[in-house]
């Protein structure tokens, strides 16, 4: 195996200050203090052939890791039996309040597929995130996410109160299915690159002030005022890029019926997408067959390794009065549950 060439002579265009070298593998949260649990399995993700693991390695951990094929044969193994457990776990001692589902492309061909990895990650009543459930199958495929909510809800798993994700996912005609109490948030980080998608270069930097004005809102009333605004601008010369805002324009703005706090973690699915933000498949995925089962067992490695780092949702308190069905507007609370007026007999 070959040093990769380093380019650190980079210079931001807008500062002019000197850029830093970051790997373009290791996620931040992985490069300060690596362990194997989190090396490995983004190695693995990433498309390195097998017979580079122990060279790579040793280049992040040191050569006095102790590593060798057969080590890493064994820890394999064992993440494997690993993710089974996971996967057949009881979930009706946890409540998952919220949930952010997503179908993550890796840069590996498995079994003659790209691996899609359909995760789920939930907040805990006490404000805690963590991972749901993991399985591989068709990013826009209802069944595949149909199956994987039905084996959820057979474990014990309560409906969330809201779920985020792409609109695009198989997922949403899968949740009506299996939770139809479930109310849909839609991510705006998927939503703002559709739009742009679907308009002209040059219409960017107009297209995304115009988006931030309506995420970014005080309260929904400016919200549809920017919703409006931005159809006045775009409407005309560019419908298809308008319509992908006003025809989903509920899901998008469901965040302002719970806590303010709370918006910066509803309005994306960012605990997936920051995850696997260096193994998502973007160009080239990597050629020849892979293990499925070792693919979701480095995975599952990966988001548990993750996990360890992530910080509960702001205010974590008012996640179980979110389930408890309080009301709130605007991101205010304005009802408990317990302040509904009990009728007396005439």
């Amino acid at each position: 195996m070959t040093a990769p060439r380093v380019n650190d002579k980079r210079v931001d265009c807008e500062t002019g200050e000197r850029k830093r070298f970051a790997s373009a593998i290791l996620p931040a949260w992985a490069r300060k203090t690596p362990k194997i649990t989190e090396v490995l399995p983004l190695l693995y993700l990433h498309g390195l052939s097998s017979g580079d693991f122990v060279p790579a390695l040793g280049e992040f951990l040191g050569s006095t890791a102790g590593l060798s094929a057969p080590v890493i044969t064994r820890l394999t193994e064992q993440w494997k039996a690993e993710q089974r457990a996971f996967a057949e776990r009881d979930l009706s001692g946890v409540d998952y309040v919220y949930l952010w589902a997503d179908g993550i492309h890796v840069n590996i061909r498995l079994e003659e597929h790209t691996l899609c990895l359909l995760v789920m990650i939930g907040v805990r009543a006490d404000g805690r995130k963590e991972l749901v459930a993991l399985a591989d199958g068709y990013r826009e495929s209802t069944e595949s996410w149909a199956d994987l909510l039905r084996d959820c809800r057979r474990r014990g798993m309560r409906a969330p109160v809201l779920a985020i994700g792409d609109g695009a996912l198989g997922f949403w005609g899968a949740l009506r299915e299996v939770f139809p109490e479930t109310r849909e948030q839609r991510c705006w980080f998927h939503k703002i690159a559709n739009v742009l998608a679907a308009l002209p270069k040059s219409a960017h930097p107009g297209a995304k002030k115009a988006l931030a004005e309506i995420w970014n809102a005080e309260d929904r009333r400016h919200a549809l005022d920017a919703v409006k605004a931005f159809d006045a601008a775009y409407g005309a010369k560019f419908p298809k890029a308008v319509a992908k805002i006003t025809d989903d324009v509920d899901e998008l703005l469901a965040f302002y019926d719970y806590p303010a706090e709370h918006w910066i973690h509803l309005r994306t699915t960012n605990p997936i997408e920051s995850t696997f933000a260096t193994v998502r498949h973007r160009t080239k995925v990597t050629k020849g067959p892979g293990s499925r089962a070792a693919g979701l067992a480095m995975a599952f490695k990966l988001i548990q390794s993750a996990q360890d780092r992530w910080r509960a949702v702001n205010a974590p308190h008012l996640v179980a009065l979110v389930r408890s069905g309080a009301v709130f507007v605007n991101g205010k609370l304005v009802e408990r549950p317990d302040e509904h007026p009990t009728p007396t007999a005439a």
